[in-house]
């Protein structure tokens, strides 16, 4: 199973700040992982938006990187601060 990690908002939307979900035979990249996560838990097209990035096993990556269920994969959005 893939540890999936959302932080900021995304914990909010979703109303967790992680789980553990068996990925899809179909899910083998970020760019498929992030599509259906928006659509199968709520996201209404948040983790859709190019300023949310994407880090696999702690690494940024760009979209489509490969995943499997072995892979720690974390969804950032944009940080504010001032």
């Amino acid at each position: 199973m893939a540890t999936i990690l959302y932080f900021g908002k995304l914990s909010s939307l979703f109303g967790e700040l992680s789980e553990q979900a068996p990925l899809p035979s179909e899910i083998s990249d970020t760019a498929t992982l992030r599509k259906w996560l928006d659509e199968t838990r709520g996201f209404d097209g948040a983790l859709m938006h190019n300023s949310v990035r994407v880090a696999v096993n702690s690494e940024i990556v760009s979209d489509p990187f490969p995943i499997s269920n072995a892979d720690e994969i974390a969804f950032l959005p944009p940080v504010g601060g001032g």
